[in-house]
């Protein structure tokens, strides 16, 4: 007698886990887990790198982080409302700009902030300035795109209703639309700020005094001095303490917000 579909579908998934308690049990019998331990979990660095890994690498991170998504927040709110200007130019500039750092590597950024623009302009900017224009001239062209689809998911009844009680334009964007659609984009934008701590790793291909370092500097720097990967480990599992609370943060927003999608193109 032939087998249901569903009979069929649960032996398949018994053979998968049979197969994979099989793989963890040679990986357990057959892995030197001394070396391992050596190359991974080498308990003697990693306590070395603290407390210097939270107080200076950690909180520059997060430094770094915060000023780069706060200008970045503010250029992209401008972009998003010259994207849906009925003034040409303006649409035509917002576009090109956002076109432009999508798809521009954030490192060509980097290198031409801390490098390019010193060279050309003789302007020479603080590790803070570097990693705030940097970061924020990247995240504005994804912030904008975000903005922008937040601002036309507002209904337009409400924009209607404003303009019947004498708003004017910009007072019913200030007080009607924007908060509106702020509150529909804070997950996307949360998970925005998740990308940008990540990138904010780029910085550590700029000279850094130690107490300039953040996560990544710091973990290479300790590597370079230990014969183990055990401060790239440490380093990533300090990334996790930013970006799983904001992950978790995220979720619950579009829960709130009732898993309203926005449509970013």
């Amino acid at each position: 007698m032939a087998m249901s579909k569903r009979k069929r579908a649960q032996y398949f998934r018994y053979a998968q886990y049979g197969l994979l308690v099989l793989v963890a049990a040679l990986i357990a019998i057959f892995a030197d887990w001394e070396k391992i331990r050596t190359a991974f979990f080498n308990l003697d660095v990693a306590i070395k790198m603290f407390p210097t890994i939270i107080v200076t690498a950690l909180k520059n991170t997060i430094i770094y982080t915060v000023l780069g998504f706060t200008f970045g927040l503010a250029l992209g709110l401008v972009l998003a409302l010259m994207k849906l200007s009925s003034v040409g130019p303006y649409r035509w500039l917002a576009t090109i700009y956002i076109e432009f750092f999508r798809g521009v590597p954030a490192l060509l950024v980097f290198i031409a902030i801390s490098a390019g623009v010193p060279l050309a302009f003789n302007l020479l900017f603080d590790i803070y300035s570097t990693a705030m224009l940097a970061l924020g001239i990247v995240g504005a062209a994804y912030m904008a795109e975000t903005i922008r689809a937040g601002i036309q998911a507002v209904p337009k009844g409400q924009v209607e209703a404003a303009r019947s009680l004498g708003m004017s334009v910009v007072r019913t964007n200030v007080t009607i639309v924007i908060p509106q659609a702020f509150r529909i984009i804070l997950p996307p934008l949360t998970n925005e700020l998740i990308l940008l701590t990540k990138d904010s790793s780029l910085i550590s291909i700029i000279g850094l005094t130690g107490a300039q370092y953040e996560l990544t500097k710091f973990g290479r720097e300790t590597l370079s001095r230990n014969p183990s990967l055990t401060p790239i480990l440490v380093a990533g599992l300090a990334y996790l303490i930013i970006t799983l609370p904001l992950g978790y943060l995220s979720r619950r927003l579009e829960r709130r917000t009732g898993g309203k999608k926005v449509s970013v193109v």
